[in-house]
């Protein structure tokens, strides 16, 4: 027997200022846990500095902690099976999921996302209206094909170890792999952490910031394993550890942050490979919110709950023009950018009658008589309502989208990048590029000052980042300073400082997806904040951004993607 400890690296950093962060993956948080509020001297530490393609990558729904996390995990544990030349020898497969994968795996899709990993696929590549059929033959036929090769045993019930009740020491969200000869002799085992976003760490691969980024992407080759290691502690060309020093970077460069991070970039792909990889990010994002709002408005989302698909009747009546928005008349999803004289076009309310004033009893209603209703007409929350609920729907679907940062907060960007590329801008493929690489630098700074794991610090961690990446990108497209978009990113979070992570069921539908659409009009409004200010505020980001990380640590685990509090407990399934 032995264990697999994968592409190992031997980089180590000191421990600074993330103390309790680390000291958890390292099993001694009773130890550090006193000292958690103590200054620590800030000496050495890695930049925050990781791809934007590892930020944002396609996976399937409707988690990217709970689906495309354990996926990948999966994946790599039967790959590390065939370098070592053991696949063959594996009969029989255990899995044990812990802590918050175990308590809401079950509506995270979590089993299916392991099953389909243990097979080969891989979150970007998987054909995802086939998962439900390939999960049920492999819990009817009690088999599952070992990363395409071979079959071998496997009794769901049995072999799928729900540990509602253990956590890993090193993450709320851990696996193990355990795998068994024929004799059922333990052949390998390893134990793996799904840290948010899809990032993918285990014990040997541990680095201090948990910026271990080459396990975002499928270790095909050595080429592959190579390169993201590479990148994992690559000196890059503009390093920045927090907001002050990214604002001193632009400065001293004189460039926006769009350009620092395409700058950085550049380490790793050509200029062309980067224009590729973000529009490839913008279609898929693109094509979730077309999913969306052309899928049946009479289908229910899947699980205990049945929810209603809601966005393709907000988007047909959009399109009929009932709030004001560009009459198509074929009914089909337009791709291109809405045409302008439309945009501001408005529909008047439609004048009814007033009721007859009781001028007697009760006294009340002759002063203050009942106002027939009135329409709210306001464009923009519609659209950005409308758009980021078609992507969360698809995502609690268990479609194809984007993890920005995560697959709970996926519709808040896409919404507010297609809002803005349809009625505001006047050249698309350049503020998708700037758009995309200005979110990704504040999403480098909460991954590395904070979190972006709901089961580590709630939602505040997935919703709460995204609004702030969204309010940074709308303020830069719009013309902002590097002092605005900082000051934006910072209202988007402060204004969500707290925000618990209670899915109902267990399932990534209530409140997650109305709670995308409020985040970016909330997004909107921070832009406007800023855009409207000279970039001069009292509370700065990175004050923010350690505001939550304390928050975080001092939340109760019940509000933290567990579905043991708020919401999930004081809302009857029947």
């Amino acid at each position: 027997m032995f264990a697999l400890k994968s592409f190992t690296t031997t980089v180590t950093r000191p421990i600074v200022r993330r103390q309790l962060k680390q000291a958890l993956y390292r099993g001694r948080a009773a130890a550090i846990v006193p000292q958690f509020h103590e200054p620590v001297e800030n000496t050495n530490d890695h930049h925050a500095v990781v791809s934007t393609f590892d930020l944002f990558s396609i996976g399937v729904g409707p988690s990217s902690s709970h689906t495309v996390g354990p996926m990948r995990a999966a994946k790599i544990f039967i790959s590390d099976l065939a370098e070592h030349n053991v696949l063959d020898k594996v009969s029989k497969l255990r899995v044990d999921l812990f802590g918050s994968l175990a308590l809401t795996g079950v509506g995270h899709g979590t089993p299916e996302a392991v099953l389909m990993g243990i097979e080969g696929e891989s979150p970007d590549k998987v054909e995802t209206t086939t998962i439900k059929s390939r999960v049920q033959d492999i819990q009817t036929n009690s088999s599952i094909h070992l990363n395409g090769t071979h079959r071998i045993k496997f009794d769901y019930e049995k072999d799928m170890v729900f540990n509602y009740f253990k956590t890993l020491p090193q993450h709320p969200n851990g696996l193990r792999f355990c795998a068994y000869d024929k004799d059922m002799n333990m052949i390998a085992t390893n134990e793996y952490f799904s840290i948010g976003g899809g990032f993918v760490v285990n014990e040997a691969t541990q680095l201090d910031h948990g910026e271990n980024v080459y396990y975002k992407q499928d270790n095909e080759n050595e080429a592959v394993v190579a390169d993201r290691r590479e990148q994992d502690v690559a000196v890059v060309s503009l390093p920045f550890r927090n907001s002050e020093e990214l604002i001193a970077v632009c400065k001293r460069e004189n460039m926006t942050i769009a350009q620092v991070v395409f700058e950085n970039e550049l380490r790793w792909s050509t200029p062309e490979e980067i224009k590729s990889k973000l529009l490839r990010i913008w279609n898929t994002m693109d094509e979730s919110i077309r999913n969306g709002v052309l899928a049946s408005a009479d289908d229910y989302l899947p699980g205990s709950l049945r929810v209603k698909r809601r966005a393709p009747r907000l988007y047909s009546k959009l399109l009929k023009g009932l709030y004001g928005g560009p009459l198509n008349q074929t009914g089909m999803y337009n791709l291109s950018q809405i045409p302008s004289n439309n945009n501001e076009e408005q529909i008047q309310a439609k004048s009814s009658s007033t009721e007859a004033i009781n001028t007697h009893y009760p006294l009340s209603v002759s002063f203050l008589p009942k106002k027939p209703r009135k329409k709210f007409v306001l464009p923009a929350l519609d659209y950005l309502s409308v758009y980021a609920i078609a992507v969360n729907e698809e995502n609690a679907c268990g479609g194809r989208v984007v993890t920005a940062p995560t697959n709970g907060a996926a519709g808040t960007i896409p919404s507010v990048l297609k809002y803005y590329l349809e009625f505001i801008s006047d050249n698309p493929e350049r503020d998708v590029m700037e758009f995309l690489l200005t979110t990704s630098a504040i999403g480098m700074l909460f991954k590395r000052g904070a979190s972006i794991s709901a089961a580590e610090v709630g939602c505040q961690g997935e919703v709460g980042v995204a609004c702030s990446m969204a309010a940074a990108g709308f303020t830069a497209v719009m013309g902002g300073t590097v002092e605005q978009v900082e000051n934006a990113a910072e209202i988007g979070m402060e204004h969500n400082l707290g925000l618990t992570c209670d899915p109902i069921a267990g399932l990534v539908q209530v409140p997650c997806i109305e709670r995308n659409a409020l985040a970016a009009v909330k997004a909107i409004a921070a832009a406007q904040l800023a855009l409207n200010g000279e970039g001069d505020h009292r509370v700065s980001l990175d004050q923010v951004i350690e505001t939550m990380r304390q928050t975080g640590a001092d939340m109760m685990s019940k509000y933290k993607e567990t579905s043991q509090g708020g919401l999930a407990v004081n809302v009857p399934l029947c």
